[in-house]
């Protein structure tokens, strides 16, 4: 019973206080206060801007092409395109790994949707519907520099069902790091 009126003056703040690295006892001070390691896969961390040309398929014909890369420590990444609105696209999601150094190949995952038959479609809450995936593979040079890197990219189109569909292409890519 005592436990039950305790745990109502227990506020999430508390909670969260509680919960956190700085409440951790259990590192030496020396440990915190240690900076930490540059690996070669950090390098790729950060925030890019990709000018993407495809040379096949139906992106070829597109000059304009931009993306935007956000490459997390971790292995994680998004991508959001200069297109993302024409259909509307969510971001891609993926991940990133190191292949050799200043290598890298990154795989994300992106959702196209198909223009709707007719207004009525939109007004009775269809909308843009899904129409299956893209997976995009990007094989990565980074730059000397660790500003810019030069990839090859491979798109890869799948149906409501995940059987290959009609799209795709190949292309290359030219990021440069996204600096104040």
């Amino acid at each position: 019973m005592r436990l039950c009126r305790l745990s109502a003056f227990i506020t999430p703040a508390l909670i969260v206080a509680a919960c956190s690295p700085a409440a951790d006892t259990s590192k030496s001070a020396e440990a915190s206060q240690s900076t930490p390691q540059t690996t070669a896969a950090s390098a790729l961390n950060g925030a890019w801007q990709g000018n993407v040309q495809f040379t096949n398929g139906p992106f070829a014909p597109v000059k304009d092409l931009r993306f935007l890369y956000v490459f997390n420590a971790g292995g994680t990444m998004t991508e959001s395109s200069n297109y993302d609105g024409a259909p509307p696209v969510p971001p891609a999601y993926g991940v990133w790994r190191e292949t050799g150094p200043n290598k890298f190949e990154a795989k994300y995952i992106f959702y196209p949707t198909k223009a709707p038959a007719a207004f009525h479609d939109i007004s009775t809450g269809g909308g843009w519907m899904p129409t299956g995936h893209g997976v995009l593979t990007e094989t990565i040079t980074l730059g000397a520099d660790g500003n810019s890197y030069d990839s090859t990219i491979k798109w890869e189109a799948f149906d409501m069902a995940g059987k290959p569909a009609t799209g795709g292409g190949d292309g290359t890519v030219h990021a440069t790091r996204i600096t104040f």
